[in-house]
């Protein structure tokens, strides 16, 4: 049996990742970000990445990480949720990262995990774990790749590509240096997670794994990736929740505490409850993964459908519950409703997900 209790050491993580963005992700640095020329900000990734290790907690000690789990990796997107901080944490040490491991690579590795380099996998953002091969990428026989990908996550910023591409033997994994190709950023939704469009024109590349291994590798990043995204959903809510409570305990009207109004009580009850049912499933999804339970796809299917739905129903309370400051860009409520709208369509739709559920427990097609 599974405890999905919080260890004392993910508390003591928890603890040091959100003093270090309490201090340095606030949301008036991150907003004045989102209007920049910078809008990632690569200090606090380096802070992140290299001083505390967080961007190689789930590689192995012997390729230069920390040896941790999932678990680890999915407290520290809980709280990267709540602040939404502008690094690029998902698109390197998650998909990057699981792609990398599942491929069996000791170059590239060592360098992602101790922050040296910034990766980024070359898939849409939208691509769901079932989605299949993709085929927008070619590599001709001397591994030079031609093609382009739409909306990557993170590419901006990455110093390197872990880029599926179909070859002469067929399905491959490579690893392309950013100078060989050509990356634009395109206008997102989520002004703290930026998409870019990325293609290639003959560019050298380096064969990580082909055949079967590439598309297991593909299937096992996305799946990961799905899987804590759960998590980092789950504490966009909860910023939501926590916020919206501590607003209408502040705010009155008629004399009295908005928050003492029975409606809103029912609200907020109502919003805690699916965040806590929420909570449970990316716990477990996270689990499934760091102990490679044969449970992972059904584990990762509920925590995707539940969370992007809960963490979307919490961000729109919050920007309702608010009034009027919370329809302002003033206000970080329409940071964490662009989060949270982006998120739900990331690495699957929750229709995508449930339907992909129902397959994985026998249940009969609508």
């Amino acid at each position: 049996m599974s405890d999905l209790l919080y260890s004392e050491v993910e508390e003591d993580l928890r603890a040091s990742v959100r003093d270090l963005l309490t201090d340095r992700a606030g949301f008036t640095s991150v907003l004045a970000r989102t209007e920049s020329a910078e809008p990632y900000d690569l200090k606090l990734w380096r802070t992140l990445a290299a001083d505390l290790g967080l961007a190689g907690l789930a590689v192995p000690e012997e390729l230069g990480g920390q040896g941790a789990s999932y678990r680890e990796v999915a407290v520290v997107l809980e709280e990267l949720g709540r602040s939404v901080a502008p690094v690029p944490f998902l698109g390197s040490a998650v998909l990057a990262t699981a792609a990398l491991l599942a491929a069996g690579d000791t170059e590239l590795l060592p360098r992602l995990a101790g922050g040296e380099l910034i990766g980024a996998l070359a898939v849409p953002l939208t691509t769901a774990p079932d989605a299949g091969f993709p085929g927008g990428v070619s590599a001709n026989t001397e591994g030079a790749l031609s093609g382009s990908v739409r909306t990557v996550a993170d590419a901006s910023v990455a110093d390197v590509l872990v880029v599926p591409a179909v070859g002469p033997d067929g399905p491959g994994l490579y690893a392309v240096e950013k100078a060989g190709a050509t990356v634009t950023e395109v206008v997102s939704l989520d002004l703290t997670r930026r998409l870019a469009d990325v293609s290639f024109d003959n560019a050298s590349s380096r064969l990580l794994t082909s055949g079967p291994g590439a598309e297991s590798a593909l299937r096992q990043a996305l799946l990961v990736g799905a899987g804590l995204l759960a998590s980092e959903q789950v504490g966009v809510a909860q910023w939501c929740l926590d916020e919206t409570v501590a607003y209408l305990k502040q705010r009155y009207q008629f004399g009295r505490p908005v928050g003492s109004f029975q409606a809103l009580k029912h609200r907020l009850a109502d919003l805690y409850l699916e965040i806590v049912s929420a909570r449970a499933t990316a716990r477990y999804a996270a689990d499934t993964l760091a102990t490679g339970d044969s449970d992972v796809p059904v584990a990762v299917a509920v925590a995707q459908s539940t969370c992007s739905a809960v963490a979307l129903h919490a961000a729109e309370e919050s920007v309702q519950l608010h009034g009027g400051i919370g329809m302002t860009w003033e206000h970080p409520a329409h940071l964490y409703l662009k989060r949270a709208k982006s998120s739900e369509l990331a690495l699957g739709t929750p229709g995508r997900h449930r339907a992909a559920l129902a397959g994985l427990v026998n249940l009969p097609p609508a």
